[in-house]
């Protein structure tokens, strides 16, 4: 089988490390790509210990020239990507009435400028290889969420863009799917915890309590669920949002 490239944004920590060392065991060569190099290093240690083949890659996703300069690096270093994992994000929780332009303006680009820049440098490749796999990590928060006004709004979008991008890029073989995971165990959800004013052990206890399978989410099972997505056998899926969240959600 054809060595994959992927890249894997936000892979620092949290479900983006997870992932991230989980395609590498399925036997991708992964991207590392964070907005400090150095925070990559940890994990492109791990795979490299484990055998596999990472890179640490510096970029902020929203801007434009980093993130032509990073998906360049990425081709000539490891080599031309057909995988494409958008996992870069940020929380800057609020009220809507106290909600600054910073706070929207900064989580819209993020989210869904980074992922539009990400995925607009690594078609080329993928059209070029008549193969792609597109992986954008949406929340449970497109549902809406109270405090999350502009978080809601941008995971919402990453449906959207998703869906656009499995109708436009279809017939070059490359397909584009979401995750939506739920309560996760990450840093994000413990700066929640500390928002509200809860203790993180004490938080995850009354989510899980509202969770069918009565536990709350692990950076891995997010990992599960992107590395189907990316594999060979996703072929025939496209345009699907996945809720990774312990039970149904509607």
């Amino acid at each position: 089988m054809t060595e994959r490239i992927a890249i894997v944004t936000g892979a620092a920590r949290g479900i983006g490390a997870a992932t991230a060392r989980r395609l590498a065991a399925d036997g991708m060569a992964v991207a590392v790509l964070d907005l400090d190099e150095e925070d990559c290093k940890g994990t492109v240690d791990e795979i490299a210990g484990a055998g596999g083949r990472a890179l640490a890659v510096g970029a902020d996703v929203s801007n434009t020239g980093q993130v032509a300069a990073a998906v360049d690096r990425v081709a000539a270093e490891l080599g031309e990507p057909t995988v494409l994992v958008n996992n870069a994000g940020v929380i800057r929780d609020n009220l809507l009435f106290k909600m600054s332009d910073n706070d929207w303006d900064t989580v819209l680009n993020v989210h869904l400028r980074g992922a539009f820049l990400m995925t607009r440098a690594t078609q080329k490749y993928m059209v070029d290889q008549h193969y792609g796999r597109i992986v954008n990590l949406s929340s449970s928060s497109a549902l809406g969420n109270r405090g999350q006004v502009n978080y809601s709004a941008a995971k919402s979008g990453m449906q959207g863009f998703t869906k656009t991008l499995a109708i436009e890029l279809g017939k070059f073989g490359i397909t584009a799917n979401s995750v939506a995971p739920g309560f996760i165990v990450t840093d994000m959800t413990a700066s929640t915890a500390a928002r509200v004013g809860m203790d993180f052990e004490d938080f995850q206890k009354a989510a899980a309590s509202q969770i069918p399978v009565q536990r709350v989410g692990q950076p891995g099972d997010v990992a599960n669920a992107i590395s189907f997505f990316a594999s060979e056998a996703a072929g025939f899926v496209s345009g699907q949002v996945l809720y990774v969240a312990g039970g149904p959600l509607c």
